[in-house]
């Protein structure tokens, strides 16, 4: 029997949840009623997408990618009772230096953020430009109001940094995929370990871009890893180049609990493919993106958040035993 590992003693609400359809055998389902997160929940907003969600206080939290009418792209924190309504702050956040030497830090740009519960606080990890030069920032905050900017992570050009939960042999562990400056035509996964969450070293890739199909071209960390007795539950994003440009899918391994950058099994077909009109048609057509996941250590309940076409938030479900056991009967390992 597979699963979750809970080891944040968080507090928990009844995550958002519905049941798989009848007659269905997917490992994966939409909500019913998606999108989730209209565009234009802001006045100002052209669309909110690629966003991230925890578990606070009686409800939920979360870091918002929210692109204005300007098209700049900003993230913004918003909470929730249900993580269905969600009340975003129409002002982006305003980062607080945690010392004095991160008055430099001022980034031209921030999206794509990721929320990580992590001993005592909540950690934020964010792509952030400096002139068109992508990198990973990391903030903390307890109550998702003030939010306190630490030191980047890495040097440019890199996307896609997922912290790990917890400290693994002692160290804090984050995803990342170094990239360019412009729409990365090509991404692998890879580890990095650091004692103090500033200075990172101890390198080591993880998986790669692979075969002919989805995730040919590249591949990036989604939410948070999720730890259950069978491995680290990664769900991942995976592009295809087709005729029509970049396609985006989700797909999701298992990452060893000891040395997480070696990988046990990783899903050959996808789990999710742009299908429905909101991921099929926006500002970045066919585009399926998670960002954030709630789950439920009890019955096991995975809720996931993701960007769909870069326009709007979907929500989709899974339980762990189900997706595990997709995971390892569709390995292409």
């Amino acid at each position: 029997m597979t699963y979750i590992i809970n080891t944040d003693k968080i507090k928990r609400a009844a995550i958002p949840w519905e049941e798989r359809p009848q007659n269905s055998d997917s490992p994966i389902w939409r909500y019913s009623k998606n999108p989730v997160i209209p565009r234009n929940l802001l006045p100002d907003s052209n669309s909110i997408f690629n966003s991230a969600v925890a578990y606070h206080q009686d409800g939920f939290a979360g870091v918002f990618r929210c692109d204005d009418t300007r098209r700049y792209m900003r993230i913004h924190s918003g909470r929730s009772e249900d993580g269905i309504n969600w009340k975003i702050n129409p002002e982006p956040i305003r980062f607080i230096p945690s010392q004095s030497s991160i008055n430099d830090l001022k980034f031209d740009f921030a999206y794509d953020p990721r929320v990580c519960w992590i001993e005592d606080r909540y950690y934020v990890t964010w792509c952030n430009g400096y002139a068109n030069h992508p990198t990973i920032g990391v903030a903390y905050t307890n109550d998702f109001e003030k939010f306190y900017q630490m030191e980047n992570a890495f040097l440019p050009h890199n996307r896609n940094g997922v912290l790990f939960p917890r400290k693994i042999n002692g160290l804090y562990m984050m995803l990342s995929r170094p990239s360019d400056n412009g729409h990365t035509p090509f991404g692998d996964i890879y580890l990095s370990q650091s004692p103090d969450l500033t200075f990172w070293g101890k390198h080591r890739f993880v998986m790669g871009a692979c075969g002919p199909g989805w995730q040919s071209t590249k591949i990036g960390a989604g939410p948070v890893p999720i730890e259950t007795n069978e491995g680290w539950l990664l769900f991942y994003h995976g592009v295809l180049t087709s005729c029509n440009g970049f396609v985006y899918s989700m797909g999701a391994a298992l990452l060893d609990l000891e040395k997480p950058w070696q990988v046990i099994a990783r899903t050959e077909p996808y789990i999710m493919s742009p299908q429905t009109l909101y991921e099929c048609v926006g500002d970045v057509p066919n585009v399926v993106f998670p960002c954030g996941a709630l789950t439920d250590p009890e019955t096991g309940q995975i809720a996931i958040y993701y960007g769909a076409a870069d326009t709007v938030s979907g929500l989709a479900f899974t339980k762990v035993d189900l997706i595990v056991d997709f995971v390892k009967r569709n390995s292409s390992i």
